[in-house]
């Protein structure tokens, strides 16, 4: 099993920035493709970027792409994502989730990742 926590989110101005963190416990995640997601209010959970298990393939949603960095530290089992340049459209609750041992792609399906964490909420203010 694994467990996963995200920080690092809050309230800030737009055009502001924001660096999550996701850390996992129970099992090594360094093994596995690792992705966030984010939900806003009356809206579906989607995709914003997911890292491949050695952090050398990336994939970003077009919303967030130049904005945000998605990165990992496999020695601290972190997977992180710096935002910048961020807009009110960005507000949502955003989760990092984990790809079950055997699978090497990043993928962009919910359905197809294990692991979940909580949720951090970021609120942009215009």
């Amino acid at each position: 099993q694994v467990q996963l926590v995200e920080s690092g989110g809050g309230l800030v101005q737009a055009g502001g920035s924001l660096r999550l963190s996701c850390a996992a416990s129970g099992r090594t995640i360094s093994s596995v493709p690792m992705s966030w997601f984010r939900q806003a209010p009356g809206k579906e959970r989607e995709f914003v970027a997911g890292i491949s298990w050695s952090g050398g393939s990336t994939d970003y949603a077009a919303s967030v792409k130049g904005r945000f960095t998605i990165s990992r530290d496999n020695a601290k089992n972190t997977v992180y994502l710096q935002m910048n340049s961020l807009n009110p459209e960005d507000t949502a609750v955003y989760y990092c989730a984990a790809r079950s041992l055997g699978w090497s792609r990043v993928v962009r399906t919910v359905a197809d990742y294990t692991y979940w964490g909580q949720g951090t909420q970021v609120t942009v203010s215009s």
